[in-house]
């Protein structure tokens, strides 16, 4: 079985077929999926969907995007949000965006050292997105040297990984592993421990090959396992049985 560590089934895009698609996952090897929240409102989404589905659970807190939203009465919904609702096992997705910089670096920057605050006083993992942003990124992470979790979708060198999975961290791989022209992100998908490394879909986006271009959905994950086993040199259910293992210790999930 796999875990798909990073899902947003409550992203409109599931709208017309959310329910049976949630149905049929065993049927298609999925074990666990974790749904983060990207606002509050999709945090409140997430918290709903995690209770209702007993292989789903969620994740709270404002991407870059909604970075905006993020002051102390936000703060402490979040807050609320963990502490009521034991299905909840992370702060994200949080971090830095500067691609499209339509949020100022400086209110991003703000959102994202609150929100790695909170988890450090709950003691949670955070789920981090980070693009273009390494340097701001690591820099704010070392005032909270107590606080790790994934790099979701990772962009960033290996040597960069590789920095963060000494200091206890995970590295998220996406259906980017599949795409032809993603030599940097197999480079360090091969030179990871194994038991560093989490498999996610970022469904509706980043369908893996042949279904790029499609929404795509927990159950595509099998070709980023089938992927990563060419990678690793080992059977893909093996590769499955390792996510899986890795998924459940970066979210504390008996």
């Amino acid at each position: 079985m796999l875990f798909d560590t990073h899902a947003h089934l409550d992203d409109r895009a599931f709208e017309e077929d959310r329910e049976a698609l949630l149905t049929g996952l065993p049927e298609k090897g999925i074990g666990l999926v974790m749904n983060p929240g990207c606002s509050m409102a999709s945090s409140r989404n997430a918290v709903a969907l995690a209770n209702t589905v007993p292989y789903v659970y969620a994740a709270v807190g404002c991407h870059p995007d909604a970075a905006s939203e993020v002051c102390p009465q936000t703060i402490a919904e979040l807050e609320a949000m963990c502490l009521e609702n034991p299905r909840v096992k992370a702060i994200g997705e949080i971090g830095l965006d500067y691609h499209y910089e339509d949020i100022p670096r400086e209110i991003q920057k703000q959102a994202f050292a609150l929100q790695l605050g909170l988890a450090e006083h709950l003691q949670l993992p955070v789920i981090v997105h980070e693009r273009e942003a390494h340097e701001d990124a690591l820099e704010i992470l070392r005032s909270f040297p107590t606080v790790t979790g994934v790099f979701h979708c990772y962009s960033g060198s290996y040597e960069m990984a590789r920095q963060l999975v000494n200091r206890g961290w995970y590295i998220g791989f996406t259906g980017v592993l599949t795409f032809k022209n993603a030599k940097k992100a197999v480079e360090t998908a091969q030179k990871l421990p194994h038991d560093r490394v989490v498999l996610e879909t970022d469904c509706p986006y980043m369908a893996p090959e042949p279904f790029r271009g499609r929404r795509n959905d927990p159950g595509y994950l099998y070709r980023m396992a089938e992927k990563l086993g060419e990678i690793w040199d080992m059977p893909a259910e093996q590769v499955q049985r390792i996510t899986m293992e890795n998924g459940k210790r970066l979210y504390r999930i008996p």
